[in-house]
């Protein structure tokens, strides 16, 4: 337990100290000293307790307080615990005297205020009011500067410094978000000018922002280059005419979270002094300056990319935003490694996932060359003990790495579903079982074969082999796999094959099912699609997916994959109820031109990551906000319109991102393995089903027809080849949706109320969309707020939203899954690459769960993401203040590389239809996992 939330809603370092002095007082008031030993025990204790209970959010100082006495009382120390509680309430009633003096010395005029020069002058209601109605401009009629002002009073206190003022404005607002979506953007508003004080060195004057924010931006951007924290490539620039470029009216777009998420983690600060040095319009600026530098024509390219950046339409990864310009560029999102069966090689790939994972890059790890327990060593005549010993060091190391100094490290391994550890790769994130054959901290998946899906259906058995022994079976998919797997079954049977197990398939499969429901791993990937539809089939196999599972790249020894990647803001794309198909094409040119000149500039952590990056050029232009846009154009998400919708915005996505990659080929030339791929051979995503399904011999239920004309497309691909070997593929975009404004990725809306957690402390946010409507309709007020936390966010239950909206507004566990599914299956045809996606189900019925896997196999999807499951039922209802929902424990699946965390509710477990197992902890992972988006 690292936070507190204090009274005045900040989240600040816990410090044990402070309850060990609280209780070090109680003893001595009655005891006439302090029993340390005791002292120390209880003070273990509670620090305990806590951790039990605040597992996915913050704790209040008053619930911490509460456990002090609650451990006092149950050791037995009465005498100490009363002294305890008369201590607190003396302090509450020092604090509430204090209240009453400040708000009385603020009617007489007499409290005082320190300004930045140290100077004291009486407080000035009249300059708070004017300063909160700049903020509300514009919602004069909706918002009430008054309840603004009363309550930033109450927060006020004698000496009060004028910049903390400031800061107690934006808190105070920001807890009112819950009321109305609308105080999110006077929030941003107060902290923007919190912010412009900051970053201008100055105080500001209003009347000439624009002279400030572009000299500012000129003379900190010097001043980052002087300090070594950009390069100095970015002097190449006019900066006189970049920064009149800059469009401040601009920075409006971001909502608070947006504007307090970019504070926190990506904005440029001077290393000696922590201060900020960049604006958003800067950053955005900034970035787009960093992936033009070697343009030819940089200034206008530089503009053209702050175009589509500034205006959210399209926004970088993480990896790029963070390091866009500076003195190590690592613009790459995620790395795919292959692990061969060496020792030597083994502990080579530790090293390369530390450096990778240094500069913020997201690992995917395939562990199936490695040889399995009890499989001989020639050269020691030992036997080995398996691959899961090696993920345990893989796991650890993974732990060691802070990612760019700003995110944990984060990793996940592959294993093939034919190798003979594999059910205990099954295990690695269960809690029980031994510590050393664990692996808390890294995420797994299960590398699927059609062959087994295939077994599973009918009944067949499966056989497990170590793979030194069956040493082609890992680069063979399709016909060609099963071919080899029977004829290794076949060897079996001679007894030409040392280790090996027999086992039904449909047992593994509930196993996997089984872990799957209880940990949220491994997640469900398929080997063969991935292979048969990609678009370099003759330069390598595709032997596991990413971090994120949408990147499907070719690994080998000597070729580490890369991916960089940026997401198309499709909420951005639509206006007046109408999705505008011209300024898409517009933005997905300029972002895949952004893309590819990340490849250029990239720093490469290790060799075998620059020579897969120059070679084959992939990068994955990915979509955010989906149910943003589908709310905007009033389509609900569980329709078929909503099917049709991801069907014909991918087609024109990947139109024109794949004209795009010819035409910067046309410019530039053709990736090197160009010659002998799908592209040169005039096969395209959407002709590859046809061959899985020829592969597979079965049908694959998907029509293969567009919207578009594609013969153009395919003209300039056999006139000119292609840049990129991939161009698309759909990551999590947890962040950099929030950044934007929107909802992650291709998901629906998780649930319409729900508690944001960040460094600054928590706020209650409300679907937008929805209280418009509700709005709208005069339904919207404090009653109905109430009711909605009272319903953990879903609509279904409240009778007087009307049907409509009740359909309009469901969240993820009222949707059935198999919506999802069809979604990305639609989507998914018009993608050399894959998506991030999880599965959404109320069920705890293990066939049920199961049937949900076969459809999307059936459906020919890729790869799956995680398993988000609610699992609860009987919910306990919490008190709630302002800025608190009920919560939901976090998955308990121990998804570390959270950066903030959401909560919902908290419940009883009901007797499930069929449970797979007796399940320790709930299985689906924190909703809000930003940083598991290697992929940003």
């Amino acid at each position: 337990m690292h936070k507190i939330k204090k009274r005045d809603g900040r989240i600040v370092e816990f410090d044990s100290d402070k309850i060990s002095g609280a209780m070090e007082k109680a003893f001595r008031v009655v005891r006439g000293r302090a029993d340390r030993e005791a002292i120390s025990g209880l003070t273990d204790r509670v620090i305990s307790l806590i951790d039990e209970r605040f597992t996915s959010f913050t704790p209040e100082v008053e619930q911490v307080q509460d456990i002090v006495e609650q451990t006092l009382m149950e050791a037995g120390f009465f005498d100490v615990a009363r002294a305890y509680i008369l201590y607190r309430e003396r302090r509450r009633e020092l604090r509430e005297e204090r209240k009453r003096d400040a708000l009385q010395q603020i009617k007489s005029g007499r409290l005082q205020v320190t300004k930045k020069d140290g100077r004291s002058e009486p407080f000035d209601e009249r300059k708070l009011r004017k300063y909160l109605q700049f903020a509300v401009e514009g919602y004069e009629g909706v918002l009430h500067v008054n309840d603004l002002v009363e309550q930033c009073e109450l927060g006020l206190y004698e000496g009060i410094k004028t910049s903390d003022i400031a800061e107690l404005t934006t808190l105070t607002a920001r807890n009112f978000i819950e009321r109305d979506p609308c105080y999110s953007e006077i929030t941003a508003r107060l902290f923007l000018q919190s912010l412009y004080r900051i970053v201008f060195g100055e105080a500001v004057d209003w009347n000439n922002l624009e002279f400030h924010y572009r000299e500012s931006f000129k003379s900190n951007l010097k001043a980052a280059i002087s300090a070594g924290r950009l390069q100095d490539g970015l002097l190449q620039y006019d900066l006189d005419n970049i920064a009149s470029h800059l469009k401040i009216e601009r920075d409006k777009y971001l909502g608070y979270l947006g504007l307090q998420t970019l504070y926190d983690r990506y904005f440029i600060r001077d290393i000696a002094t922590a201060r900020c040095l960049e604006t958003p319009q800067g950053f955005w600026m900034r970035v787009a300056l960093g992936l033009a530098v070697n343009e030819p024509e940089r200034e206008r390219r530089a503009v053209e990319f702050y175009e589509i950046l500034s205006s959210l339409r399209y926004v970088s990864s993480t990896p790029t935003l963070f390091h866009a310009g500076t003195k190590h560029p690592q613009l790459s999102s995620c790395y795919l490694t292959t692990i061969e069966d060496d020792l030597n090689h083994i502990f080579k790939s530790y090293s390369d996932n530390a450096q990778l994972s240094k500069w913020s890059g997201g690992l995917g790890n395939d562990w199936t060359n490695v040889r399995a327990t009890g499989a001989q060593i020639k050269s020691t005549g030992v036997n080995s003990q398996g691959v899961i010993p090696f993920l345990k060091i893989a796991n650890d190391t993974t732990v060691a790495i802070n990612r760019s100094g700003k995110r944990r490290g984060a990793t996940c391994a592959y294993l093939e579903t034919w190798h003979y550890d594999i059910e205990d790769f099954l295990d690695l994130r269960r809690n029980t079982g031994d510590e050393r054959r664990r692996t808390h901290d890294m995420n797994t998946a299960n590398w699927i074969p059609d062959l087994f899906i295939k077994r599973v259906m009918e009944g067949g058995e499966w056989t497990l082999f170590s793979p030194e022994e069956v040493p082609d079976l890992h680069h063979k998919y399709g016909k060609a796999f099963e071919e080899a797997y029977v004829g290794y079954e076949r060897m079996v049977d001679n007894g030409e094959i040392r280790l090996f197990k027999r086992i039904k398939a449909q047992d593994l499969w509930k196993k996997m099912i089984t872990r799957l429901f209880e940990t949220g791993h491994p997640w469900i990937t398929f080997k063969d699609p991935c292979n048969v539809r990609s678009p370099q089939d003759h330069a390598g196999v595709v032997h596991s997916s990413n971090l994120c599972t949408e990147i499907t790249l070719n690994t080998s020894k000597d070729e580490t994959a890369v991916c960089n990647l940026g997401s198309v803001n499709l909420v951005r794309h639509i206006s007046n109820g109408r999705f505008d198909r011209e300024l898409l094409s517009e933005t997905v040119a300029i972002a895949m031109r952004m893309l590819d000149n990340v490849i250029d500039i990239n720093y490469y952590p290790t060799s075998e990551a620059k020579t897969a990056n120059l070679r084959h050029r992939a990068v994955g232009l990915g979509i955010m906000g989906f149910q943003d846009a589908l709310y905007r154009l009033n389509i609900n998400f569980d329709s078929d319109a909503a099917t049709s919708f991801a069907d014909e915005s991918m087609e024109l996505i990947a139109y024109n991102a794949i004209l795009s990659s010819a035409r910067l080929a046309e410019e530039r030339g053709t990736y090197e393995t160009y010659p002998g791929s799908k592209w040169e051979r005039g096969i395209f995503p959407q002709d590859t089903l046809d061959l899985l399904e020829s592969e597979r011999g079965q049908a694959i239920e998907v029509p293969r027809a567009g919207k578009l004309d594609w013969a153009p497309v395919r003209e300039a691909v056999k006139a000119h080849g292609m840049r990129n070997s991939n161009c698309m593929a759909i990551a999590p975009t947890a962040t950099i949706a929030n950044i934007s404004g929107c909802y992650p990725s291709i998901e629906p809306i998780y649930k319409n109320i729900y508690v944001k957690s960040n460094m600054s402390g928590e706020f209650t946010v409300v679907n937008r969309y929805l209280v418009n409507d509700l709005k709208a309709l005069g339904l919207w007020n404090q009653g109905m707020l109430e009711e909605l936390k009272a319903h953990d966010g879903s609509v279904q239950g409240i009778a007087i939203i009307p049907r409509h909206l009740r359909d309009k507004y469901k969240t993820a566990f009222d949707i059935e899954p198999e919506w999802f599914i069809r979604h990305a299956a639609y989507r998914g045809k018009w993608i050399d690459q894959s998506q991030s996606l999880n599965i959404f189900t109320s069920s705890t019925s293990g066939p049920r769960i199961a049937e949900i896997y076969l459809y999307a196999w059936k459906m020919g999807l890729k790869t799956t993401y995680y398993l988000r499951t609610m699992a609860k039922s009987g919910i306990e209802k919490s008190t709630v203040s302002i800025g608190r929902a009920y919560s939901k424990k976090d998955g308990g699946n121990g998804d570390n590389h959270r950066h903030e965390t959401v909560t919902y509710l908290r419940a009883e477990e009901p007797a499930p239809e069929e449970k797979p197992e007796v399940r320790e902890t709930v299985p689906a992972c924190a909703i809000d996992d930003p940083d598991c988006e290697a992929c940003q």
